[in-house]
């Protein structure tokens, strides 16, 4: 398994507050108008499970399958070219804000690393970004 990792991004909410919108997918409706149309398509969404197609790389759907309320969401694929889980964490820093961290580990076949490395190192931080400037 190859782990990659976020830099720690602050979020000028409080800890509760994030995991609370992060926890429930549901959420999505509330910023899928900011989803990049040219990046995603087919954007599907339930309280567990989010579902996307992202050109060229196909269709990817992800389940929480843990919740360590207010710390830690867990998420595993359930349809993907590459098996992967995904966590974001996310620790207090002072009562009205948090950090967060988001890591992907994923079952990359040796012979695909060298052409994926960078662009799944490049997606995490991205991920990150966005969860970042969301509107809790």
């Amino acid at each position: 398994m190859s782990k990659y990792e976020s830099g720690v991004k602050q979020i000028p909410h409080p800890q509760k507050t994030v995991y609370d919108t992060l926890s429930d997918l549901s959420n999505i409706e509330k910023v899928k108008d900011r989803v990049p149309a040219d990046k995603i398509q087919d954007l599907t969404f339930d309280h567990d499970t989010v579902s996307i197609s992202v050109p060229p790389v196909g269709n990817i759907t992800l389940k929480i399958t843990d919740r360590d309320e207010p710390k830690c969401i867990k998420f595993e694929t359930e349809n993907s070219p590459v098996p992967f889980n995904l966590w974001i964490q996310l620790l207090p820093v002072t009562d009205t804000t948090c950090k967060m961290r988001v890591t992907v580990k994923a079952d990359i076949p040796i012979f695909l690393k060298p052409m994926v490395s960078g662009k799944l190192q490049d997606g995490v931080d991205r991920i990150a970004d966005a969860l970042a400037m969301l509107p809790y």
